[in-house]
Order: structure tokens, then C-alpha cells, then sequence
């Protein structure tokens, strides 16, 4: 993956924290700390352009230690990345905490997962039918469960 950085001084090029993490910490890049009051989301910068490997996209999560301490997590989680996208990598951030939660300049605010993507062809069938059979059939939102 190749970076660019947008707002030198502020930006952090993304990095695993350990040998075993699975995403790559992106960083608050911020002049100025940011304050997300309850119930607020805001897109916080990263100051970074990306350019990730064809075939691949960027799925952008939450911080668990975010979420847990504080309620601080992602709006739309995972974010994806799209490979052609170029321009600034934001976080969108969203404080479900009962308390404000200051956003430090440099904080961690999500990670990164790189996952290769598949890509299907569509075509359109004449009838449900063509579609198959399955033992689910058409049970939807909670109706595997107990």
C-alpha cells in the first residue's frame, strides 16, 4: 500500500501496532484537540491518501479500547476504502459514550484491514424460482435464531 501525506507535521503513515494485529492504527491528524460531545459524529482526518493494491479495498473499524472506555466508534462500521479512491482517509466517528470525549492530535482512532475483495458477475433471472432453493428460504433478520 502506498501513502501520501496530506497535512505533514500532523499525519502519521498508518502502522501495526504488533507482530499479530490484524490492522494498521490510523491516527487523528488534528491542529487542534476535538471534543465529541454524546450523540455526536464528526469525520475526523487522517491527513493520508492511500493507494491500496488492485483487487484489495480498506475496511476502516472501530478501536476496541475506543469503544469499550469510552463509547467512541465508527458511524458506518467497517468504512470500505474503495482501491481507485484517492482522496483524504476521514473517520467517521460517533460518541454513544454518556460523557464528551477529547479527540487528542496523534490519538489512534480506527484501524485499517487491507482484505482482497471478489468481484461477481450479475445477471438477472426471470423468476424467484431460478434462484434455488435453500432450508432458509426467505426467513430474514433473527429467524436462525433461538
Amino acid at each position: 500500500m502506498q501513502v501520501f501525506i496530506l497535512r505533514p507535521g500532523l499525519a502519521s503513515i498508518p502502522a501495526y501496532a504488533t507482530d499479530g494485529a490484524a490492522g494498521l492504527d490510523l491516527a487523528a491528524a488534528l491542529d487542534a484537540p476535538l471534543t465529541l460531545q454524546p450523540g455526536e459524529r464528526r469525520a475526523v482526518p487522517t491527513g493520508l491518501s492511500i493507494a491500496l493494491p488492485r483487487g484489495h479495498e480498506g475496511q476502516v473499524r472501530p478501536r476496541s479500547g475506543l469503544s469499550s472506555k469510552h463509547g467512541v466508534t465508527c458511524v458506518n462500521s467497517p468504512g470500505t476504502l474503495d482501491e481507485d479512491y484517492r482522496g483524504e482517509v476521514a473517520v467517521l466517528l460517533i460518541n454513544l459514550g454518556q460523557v464528551a470525549h477529547t479527540i487528542q492530535p496523534g490519538d489512534r482512532i480506527a484501524q485499517l484491514v487491507v482484505a482482497p475483495v471478489t468481484r461477481v458477475a450479475v445477471s438477472e433471472v426471470a423468476t424467484a424460482d431460478a434462484l434455488g432453493t435453500t432450508s432458509r428460504g426467505d426467513g430474514g433478520f433473527g429467524s436462525t435464531g433461538r
